[in-house]
């Protein structure tokens, strides 16, 4: 009799099934950006100024949710397109659930830490946050997980990108804020949602074998 493991990622068609599923969520994430940024636009980009980031202005903190799907040019989109993709993919290919969850701790992080950081009288708006917060998570996953091939994959993947740490840096006329706090949620994520392995139970004491004495007549 042959069995399935239904544990997420506890067998190879589990995994491919899941890394499906995360190729058609990143597919849809990018079908939204791009059908939102032929509408910002056409209107000159109000979309952009009307839910971007506005630092310490409380009507505009919720707006850390609607930034991330709306640029300011098509350079912009165009330049944070491809990282999206890949690093969202290899963000989300073991688990959608669990990168959904990431996904919105990144989104906070990068929105609210560019709230209160970006310099006043600015709007902030694009994908980088999170862009970089799943390449944050990609770097360490592994290390969390304990898992050899995130381990190998973080690791090529810091090699591949070094460049992108400049970004993280003070650049005038770039939002390094949400770059910064966005792959700092990325760490974060990768140890909040880690595998979370169960406890071997403790072994039972032995039990033990006391000689008996026998009663005279018994």
């Amino acid at each position: 009799m042959s069995t399935i493991d239904t544990r997420p990622g506890g067998s190879a068609e589990a995994m491919i099934a899941e890394a499906k599923k995360a190729l058609w969520v990143m597919v849809g994430f990018l079908a939204v950006i791009w059908v939102l940024q032929i509408f910002n636009s056409l209107d000159d980009y109000g979309l952009s100024r009307d839910y971007g980031i506005e630092p310490r202005e409380l009507d505009s903190l919720p707006k850390v949710f609607s930034s991330p799907f709306l640029h300011f040019s098509w350079n912009h989109i165009e330049g944070n397109s491809g990282p999206l993709f890949i690093f969202g993919f290899l963000a989300a290919y073991r688990g959608v659930k669990k990168f959904l969850g990431v996904t919105a701790l990144i989104a906070v992080t990068a929105g609210v830490g560019a709230w209160f950081t970006q310099a006043p009288g600015t709007v902030g708006a694009g994908a980088s946050g999170v862009v970089f917060g799943y390449f944050g998570y990609i770097l360490v996953r592994g290390l969390f997980d304990r898992h050899l091939i995130d381990i190998v994959l973080g690791l090529v993947m810091a090699l591949c990108f070094a460049y992108q740490f400049a970004s993280l840096l003070p650049q005038e006329g770039i939002g390094w804020q949400a770059h910064a706090f966005g792959f700092g949620g990325g760490l974060i994520g990768g140890w909040i949602f880690r595998d979370r392995r169960p406890k071997a139970p403790a072994p039972e004491p032995a039990a033990l074998d006391l000689p008996t004495t026998q009663l005279p007549g018994a």
